[in-house]
């Protein structure tokens, strides 16, 4: 999806994968994670999701990057906090007590810029991404978080019942891109109710990146 497509998407409030009461899946598998209070975790393309609001109440630090200035804007809203507003040459930078958002293009992000990473929650992130560009985002994660743990949420189906996003992520994929690096464990894969946008057979996969 491209980056106007993206911002329209969130103006016209299209934004179907947003999940009002968060994910359960990261709920039921949180403590896979193994952080403790004052940890640092980095969200990507974060949007407004509710489990920013889980993993505040936990105690951790939150990171995020996120393109739409109405994403962003909404959940500090939602939040009921009001960010302190700074800019570099790529990023508006979003900061509150306990949360940092850049707004921006992630793949302008840096170590030195988002600081220590204590792990990673990549649900509806990669799986938004077009084929030719995962790798490089997989690269960038692991480069920004010096390789820190990783709870990924996927989804797997047949790419061309539904040749849109959220595209199609197999565990060879996964392995491919992360094996050299991380320890990888499905925890488990559960059939999405009802279907992929209703029609399309996939599961919901959770699997566990640790060194």
């Amino acid at each position: 999806m491209s980056h106007d497509a993206w911002l329209k998407r969130w103006e016209e409030k299209n934004i179907g994968w947003h999940e009002e009461d968060g994910n359960p899946l990261l709920k039921k598998n949180y403590e896979l994670l193994d952080l403790k209070e004052d940890d640092s975790v980095f969200i990507p393309l974060c949007g407004k999701s509710k489990d920013i609001h889980f993993f505040l109440a936990k105690g951790q630090k939150v990171v995020g990057c996120e393109l739409s200035h109405v994403a962003i804007t909404e959940l500090f809203e939602e939040l009921g906090v009001e960010p302190i507003i700074t800019s570099n040459d790529d990023f508006k930078i979003y900061s509150a007590e306990d949360i940092t958002i850049y707004e921006g293009d992630i793949f302008n992000l840096t170590k030195e810029l988002v600081g220590k990473i204590d792990a990673i929650y990549d649900r509806a992130s990669m799986v938004a991404l077009p084929l030719e560009i995962r790798s490089k985002y997989t690269e960038l994660l692991r480069t920004i978080s010096a390789n820190s743990r990783q709870l990924l949420i996927s989804f797997d189906y047949e790419q061309e019942l539904h040749p849109r996003t959220p595209f199609s992520v197999t565990a060879e994929e996964i392995t491919s891109n992360y094996n050299k690096f991380y320890n990888i464990k499905k925890i488990e894969s559960v059939d999405v109710e009802g279907g992929l946008k209703g029609f399309c057979p996939a599961k919901e996969e959770v699997y566990l990146l640790s060194n």
